[in-house]
């Protein structure tokens, strides 16, 4: 209760009654009204700091732990993906592999010019991982294990034929193997040798010709 205050003035009588004042501090701290209202900005921002540091330490191992399915299984993808853009663009596309410095990327073929597709995913060329190489391509030309090399993929939904092995730093094998006509794509943990030309025998011969007359 407040203490009152008394003056007399004339023949009246005035009284004042001064605030109750309490000796007790509040119970509402900076630290419960914190609380209760939830984390501060900064706090937020540091823990959003932590967060991408980790990411910044966990990703690049994971990129470094690919093996050969991961990444056969990518460039499967890749094949599909390109294949499906020649026939939905009606141009032949042509993917380019580069094998002494580990890129591949497409370009579609438009008239007489090579333009990047639409695709944010080809901006720039895409690379193989630093554990992996590309040891050798079988295309109908030959046999190529430097250098660039390239599968065109047509309006049509065929694609060149093309037999690609990678190689792992402990010489593991992953072989992609694209047939011309129907397009499968078979992978292999071992060689995929192309397939010997088909020998007729000399005796077979005249009645070939016969049945062609």
């Amino acid at each position: 209760m407040g203490q009152g205050v008394t003056e007399v003035r004339g023949k009246g009588v005035w009284t004042w009654k001064t605030p109750c004042v309490s000796l007790h501090p509040s119970r509402l701290t900076p630290h419960s009204l914190r609380a209760s209202n939830g984390f501060t900005i900064l706090e937020i921002l540091i823990v959003l700091f932590l967060l991408v540091g980790l990411l910044g330490i966990i990703l690049p191992r994971i990129s470094l732990d690919e093996n050969l399915s991961s990444v056969g299984r990518r460039m499967v993808g890749t094949v599909r993906s390109l294949q499906s853009l020649a026939m939905s663009s009606q141009k032949t596309v042509r993917l380019y592999v580069d094998m002494d410095r580990g890129l591949y990327w497409p370009m579609i073929l438009d008239g007489n010019q090579e333009k990047i597709p639409t695709d944010p995913t080809w901006a720039t060329p895409l690379n193989f991982p630093a554990t992996i190489r590309v040891s050798d391509v079988l295309l109908s030309q030959g046999k190529k294990e430097s250098g660039r090399v390239d599968l065109s993929f047509y309006p049509t939904g065929r694609i060149d034929p093309m037999t690609m092995h990678m190689m792992d730093t402990k010489n593991n094998i992953l072989a992609i193997a694209i047939e011309p006509v129907t397009g499968a794509i078979r992978m292999s943990d071992e060689r995929i040798e192309p397939p010997k030309p088909l020998v007729i025998p000399e005796r077979v011969k005249p009645l070939l010709k016969t049945a062609g007359q």
